[in-house]
């Protein structure tokens, strides 16, 4: 479980396997939490999941990863790090809601199809190039399952038990949670999105790339446009169109998630932070990290005993 999980995506992965001991009069499912580093998750409901870091999971037989909101701040190397680790191991790997981006940032669906909460299709199929994005539900390719969303999360929950206990017991399950599930690939999600595929673009993309490696010294926008041949304005309105956001805005996020990173996961300095991530000054960090976080990087820190 990560901070900022919606509340139904998380009862989506835990109420099925419960109600699939109870139909069955016996224990088929029996699970374990787990947070990114030992400190409660809090939902956005406000519920808090108390649970050992999942760098002391030595292995499981499926992994559930649950994730909802500010998914770059969460995909700190000791976490990637452990996601692979276990995928290396031979567990199964089901993703939920927002996880799908974290399986795709520790490099695990790259030449695999894959799916997202359907707010977030497009930038995942352009961020994300080497993944086969699909406009489903839930899709399945092992040993990975991805799902958009806490219906769909249900959906591939469901599937999960007909697949290991049989399509009876699913059925069964489905009727004590009152609900009617969807199979794997025959219904799409999102507003009008069965009559359209993913958009992937290319540009984007390569923008994307470009940011990335230059957190530390920024290029300037226009820079970034005449390294692909285009006009400023129109980098300015293909972001507008695929990102929902301006190229400035998006390169400014992706800085300060990697101070936040940098904050929680080294020792450096706030001046080296300021450094790393291309801010002037310490005091032109502090001031966009406290507008992007709420908080000082010193007061993150104390916050977490650091």
């Amino acid at each position: 479980m990560l901070d900022r999980s919606n509340t139904l995506s998380f009862a989506a992965a835990v109420d099925p396997m419960r109600a699939a001991n109870r139909r069955a009069g016996r224990t088929l499912f029996d699970w374990r939490f787990h947070t990114a580093d030992g400190a409660p998750a809090q939902l956005t409901s406000g519920l808090r999941i108390d649970g050992p870091p999942i760098a002391a999971l030595d292995g499981c037989d499926l992994l559930i990863l649950v994730a909802g909101f500010d998914l770059e701040a969460h995909a700190r190397p000791r976490l990637l790090a452990s996601l692979r680790r276990l995928a290396t191991s031979g567990a199964a790997i089901a993703a939920i809601d927002g996880a799908p981006w974290l399986l795709a940032r520790a490099g695990l669906l790259d030449g695999r199809r894959a799916t997202t909460h359907w707010e977030d299709l497009e930038e995942f199929a352009t961020r994300f190039p080497a993944v086969d994005t699909r406009r489903d539900r839930f899709v399945l390719d092992p040993p990975f399952a991805t799902s958009g969303g806490a219906a769909p999360g249900l959906d591939m929950m469901l599937h999960l038990i007909s697949s290991r206990f049989g399509a009876s017991l699913a059925a069964r399950v489905a009727s004590a949670l009152v609900y009617d599930p969807q199979p794997a690939g025959e219904q799409a999600v999102g507003a009008g999105a069965a009559a359209r595929p993913v958009r992937r673009h290319p540009l984007i993309a390569r923008a994307l790339a470009l940011m990335e490696a230059h957190l530390d010294d920024p290029l300037t926008i226009p820079d970034i446009a005449a390294r692909l041949s285009l006009s400023p304005r129109a980098l300015e309105q293909r972001f507008a169109t695929h990102m929902a956001q301006s190229p400035l805005g998006f390169y400014l996020q992706l800085r300060l998630n990697e101070a936040h990173r940098l904050a929680i996961d080294t020792s450096m300095s706030v001046q080296e932070i300021a450094s790393a991530t291309g801010f002037a000054s310490q005091a032109s960090l502090a001031r966009a990290f406290r507008r992007a976080h709420g908080l000082s990087v010193r007061d993150l820190r104390r916050s977490l005993g650091r």
